[in-house]
């Protein structure tokens, strides 16, 4: 089975995460599809295949040197974003891209245009994966599965091909921010290792933003409206002004690069009760903690301003750059850029903005930067991947095997 065809099955399993579950992990979707690569794992003739309670698969591909080289492992996640359908996912084969609109839905209007999107204009004459405009994709990061599963299965069918150990993982709940909550690696055993969870080919990404999210909950008072004067205190409108409070331009759709954000990511509420879900980020870990001070501050303000237990606001940390740790370890981003050169990919060293697994892994003693899948617009109906981006992936990720193992 081919990278396209392993990644055209998995997308039609709905492992969508929660964040508001407390189950480990968070669906029980998840360990469906985890019991199913564990079967072709197996098949394939990778050995030492276990999924533990949690929901994380390890496997390893034995050494076949007589000599010791460094174990590298790969890693990538099995659950999509809970913020858009995981279920019914349909994929789209578009052959040979003209290099125009490209329709989704027609009944619902839903187009996949060059003119909004203008990555698209890379891949004239290439062919692309797209969704069918209702739901996400899946790409971040099935497509790291199959590229990782892909490698495997050829490195088995090549036995002329000399490598080290090699020790694959794949997490549950990375997109809740909870995916490297269980990762065992005293039991993984890799010397360092690499995510398949980014975006664009030749991305190789070894900064992250620093992460936390916040959780503010204000409370009002219900009064019948026609004698609401001076009793009523609307937990509604007091929210607007908690959202008025923030700097507007500092959001992710009016930030790029290295600036920082803040995110409202759900709101619900009425009248007595309003909850407001935000994620903070931002590269520089002094400007990270002066974001949490200010959303602190804003609370205590309007705690006074409309009395004490208005607002509740809790704020928990996610994961960290990972830059500070993976800059002592620089030569296994080294390897991994030559590699993409010797692959004819040009590499692209740029900023995650947003997490990986990586990053908390690597502060957990596992070296961990992270590698391009091919995906576009991720998280989204207008999420995208080029068939030919996901083969290159396979390519590099073979290439690693062999630098790494000289």
């Amino acid at each position: 089975m081919g990278v396209t065809e392993r990644f055209l099955k998995y997308v039609t399993y709905n492992t969508k995460s929660d964040e508001e579950s407390t189950t480990i992990p968070s669906t029980k979707n998840q360990l469906v599809l985890g019991e199913e690569l564990g079967k072709e794992l197996k098949e394939i003739g990778m050995q030492d295949v276990s999924l533990d309670k949690n929901g994380y698969i390890m496997a390893t591909l034995p050494s076949n040197m007589d000599s010791k080289v460094p174990t590298i492992g790969f890693i990538a996640h099995m659950d999509t974003s809970p913020d858009m359908p995981g279920e019914n996912i349909k994929p789209k084969l578009v052959k040979n891209y003209d290099g125009g609109d490209i329709i989704l839905n027609k009944d619902k209007n839903i187009v996949l245009s060059p003119n909004d999107f203008s990555d698209l204009k890379d891949y004239v004459g290439k062919d692309l994966i797209t969704t069918d405009g209702t739901t996400l994709l899946g790409a971040d990061d099935k497509a790291g599965v199959a590229e990782i599963i892909s490698a495997m299965e050829y490195l088995i069918n090549h036995p002329e091909i000399k490598h080290g150990a090699i020790k694959i993982g794949f997490t549950p709940d990375e997109e809740v921010g909870r995916g490297a909550d269980y990762f065992d690696v005293e039991k993984f055993d890799a010397d360092f290792a690499y995510t398949l969870d980014g975006g664009a080919i030749g991305e190789l990404e070894y900064e992250n933003f620093n992460a936390a999210g916040a959780k503010v909950i204000i409370t009002g008072t219900n009064i019948h409206p026609g004698s609401a004067k001076d009793k009523m205190k609307s937990s509604l409108l007091i929210s607007n002004v908690f959202i008025s409070m923030l700097p507007e331009d500092e959001t992710p759709g009016t930030t790029e690069g290295y600036e920082g954000f803040y995110h409202l990511n759900t709101i619900k509420g009425d009248v007595e009760r309003t909850e407001l879900n935000y994620i903070i980020r931002d590269f520089d870990k002094d400007s990270f903690q002066n974001r949490k001070a200010l959303m602190k501050k804003i609370a205590d303000k309007l705690n006074e301003k409309y009395g004490e237990g208005t607002i509740f606001l809790e704020i928990k940390d996610q994961y960290f750059n990972m830059k500070e740790i993976i800059e002592q370890h620089k030569h296994i981003v080294d390897i991994a850029f030559n590699a993409m050169k010797e692959c004819g990919v040009t590499p692209k060293v740029v900023p995650i903005r947003g997490g990986t697994d990586g990053a908390r892994l690597s502060f957990m003693g596992l070296p961990t930067p992270n590698l391009f899948t091919g995906g576009h617009n991720f998280h989204g109906r207008y999420e995208f991947i080029p068939v030919f981006a996901m083969k290159k992936a396979v390519e590099v990720i073979l290439k690693i095997v062999e630098l790494g193992s000289k």
